[in-house]
């Protein structure tokens, strides 16, 4: 099972090397201002979990399950993101950051409903700013 902290270096190794760079574990240390060792162990766990491949000071590679794992976790953020900024009407930078919060601990079937409903509502023009408060 993944933790919040996982699934943010997955997170992080899979965007970074999408867009073609490489990346190392002092890269995800400065990225999350954590020390290096607690970064090396968090690498080897993933590597252990056969979603990346951790070569040291030679960078980190990640594996067809790692792309997958990595896509789900984008997947949650953005339905949650989706909901916050497009339905509810909450500020961007708000938005993006509780999905963050929250994209580690929601069920998919809680993540399914709230995509279905933001679908929904987008759809119909019913959004945060139509309720009335």
């Amino acid at each position: 099972m993944l933790t919040k902290g996982l699934e943010d270096y997955l997170e992080l190794i899979y965007k970074t090397i999408l867009n073609n760079k490489n990346i190392k574990a002092v890269d995800i240390a400065n990225e999350f201002n954590i020390s290096r060792s607690s970064v090396s162990e968090a690498l080897i766990r993933l590597a252990d979990l056969d979603l990346i491949i951790y070569e040291g000071r030679k960078g980190i590679k990640i594996t067809k399950k790692g792309i997958t794992e990595a896509k789900k976790i984008i997947n949650k953020h953005n339905i949650l993101l989706k909901f916050f900024n497009e339905v509810l009407k909450i500020d961007y930078q708000i938005a993006n950051k509780n999905a963050c919060k929250i994209e580690h601990v929601a069920d998919d079937c809680v993540l399914e409903k709230i995509k279905n409903f933001s679908d929904f509502c987008i759809k119909n023009n019913i959004n945060g700013e139509n309720t009335i408060d």
